[in-house]
């Protein structure tokens, strides 16, 4: 028994020793942490102390950058690239007339170049244009692809960037001498130029569009009378300047120039009238004969817009489809007029604009709501941004819609050679679009 007592006392005393033992370290594990954040919190006084000038609120503003979330992850089988660089969320986004661009702008104050022929690569280049003072939130391509314009947040007005090519055939950019002068009191929601070079732009929040020579001077001011004006933009074609807003219908004006060259007037030319709500955003076809429309009524229509306008005659409505759409919602009509994309929120949906029907839905897309949605001058891709990177997609939509459309033409079609061509050019989009579907290698 007492053997028994003894082993019993004996292993009472060895849990009582491992329990005093667990219960020191654990308050010295408490002490140290209790010492690190008292530190912690004197480094941050000293340094809110010390003010601007010290170079501890840099460190500080660099450890709590590396405490911030791992970027939004996405990938879908159509995703060509994720453009990274910017360290501000990217607001607008502009392919040049010329095909070799994408221009992206953010709040990081710099503009980006990116080289289309460098989405299929591993490795995304860009040339970086820095807004000094102030940050672009609205970038446009000159159409000469030589230059190009940007809204200035802070400055309330357009500054223009020469973009320069040295000996060694990289670019350098040079901001013009003078900025535009302020004349908006609203927030500012697109600028664009005239693919005829012979105005630029600028449309705000109010009622108010204003079209510029390309030297700062203002030609005309229009006030589209629709209450407030959710999205303004000039078409392809360089002939006309477009809005949308709270009422249910875009107008449509013409800017008229005179043979030599100077500015007459802005002209109304026709409106599309047919939703029952607010439209939120339109989009045209790259010869300016189609448009879409996005609405609050949740539906988007496409319009044939290739009317004689100045005989009265009105764009006609080609399609109505249900679809999901928000107020910042963006649309985007492929260069052919053959693929709808609708932004909503953090998706994006892609649509035929034969059938109607819903080709891609891409989801969460990004981590913040889109910005601007673009297709490229060719209808390869579809470009957008919401956060800190920029989205490149294949448009598998358009290459589907351009084999279907050549087959029937091909059933059409009345001599050999017609047939051999366009067998050919079948062969050559479905070997594209088979290239597009292809799983990733490992």
């Amino acid at each position: 028994m007492e053997v028994a007592a003894l082993v019993a006392l004996t292993l009472l005393l060895g849990a009582l020793v491992i329990l005093v033992a667990l219960a020191v370290g654990r308050r010295k594990e408490e002490k140290n942490a209790t010492t690190e954040q008292q530190a912690a919190d004197s480094s941050a006084e000293s340094s809110s102390v010390k003010g601007p000038t010290s170079k501890k609120p840099k460190q500080e503003k660099q450890r709590s950058r590396k405490d911030k979330p791992v970027q939004h992850s996405f990938s879908h089988p159509l995703l060509a690239a994720s453009l990274k660089g910017h360290s501000g969320n990217v607001t607008c986004l502009d392919f040049s007339s010329n095909g070799k661009y994408l221009a992206s702008c953010a709040d990081d104050r710099t503009v980006r170049i990116w080289s289309t022929k460098d989405f299929l690569e591993r490795e995304h280049k860009y040339l970086r244009a820095n807004v000094e003072l102030d940050h672009a939130t609205l970038v446009r391509f000159s159409p000469d692809s030589r230059a190009f314009i940007t809204w200035l947040a802070n400055g309330d007005t357009i500054r223009i960037f020469k973009m320069i090519k040295k000996d060694d055939g990289t670019l350098s950019f040079k901001a013009a001498a003078e900025d535009f002068p302020p004349k908006h009191k609203a927030p500012i929601l697109n600028i664009g130029i005239a693919e005829t070079g012979k105005f630029i732009m600028s449309a705000s929040a109010d009622t108010t569009i204003l079209v510029w020579d390309l030297k700062g001077e203002l030609l005309a001011s229009i006030n589209t009378n629709q209450m407030t004006n959710s999205y303004a933009a000039v078409s392809p074609c360089g002939r006309f300047v477009a809005s949308c807003g709270f009422t249910p219908d875009v107008k449509v004006w013409e800017v008229c120039f005179g043979k030599g060259g100077e500015f007459r007037e802005v002209a109304r030319a026709f409106d599309l009238k047919g939703h029952s709500a607010g439209v939120h955003a339109f989009a045209f076809s790259n010869d300016s004969h189609k448009m879409v429309t996005v609405s609050k009524d949740g539906t988007w229509k496409l319009w044939n817009t290739n009317v004689e306008y100045k005989k009265q005659q009105d764009p006609y409505l080609l399609m109505t489809v249900p679809c999901s759409s928000s107020e910042r919602s963006r649309a985007a009509l492929s260069p052919d007029g053959r693929v709808v994309a609708i932004s909503d929120g953090c998706n994006v949906a892609l649509y035929d604009t034969t059938s109607g029907k819903l080709e891609e839905e891409l989801l969460g897309v990004h981590s913040e709501e889109i910005t601007d949605l673009r297709f490229d001058i060719n209808g390869r891709f579809l470009a957008c941004s919401g956060d800190k990177a920029i989205r490149v997609f294949h448009n598998a939509p358009g290459y589907r819609a351009a084999i279907r459309d050549m087959r029937d033409m091909l059933k059409k079609a009345q001599n050999e050679a017609m047939k051999q061509r366009l067998q050919q050019q079948i062969k050559e989009a479905q070997s594209a679009l088979d290239t597009v579907l292809a799983p990733p290698r490992e």
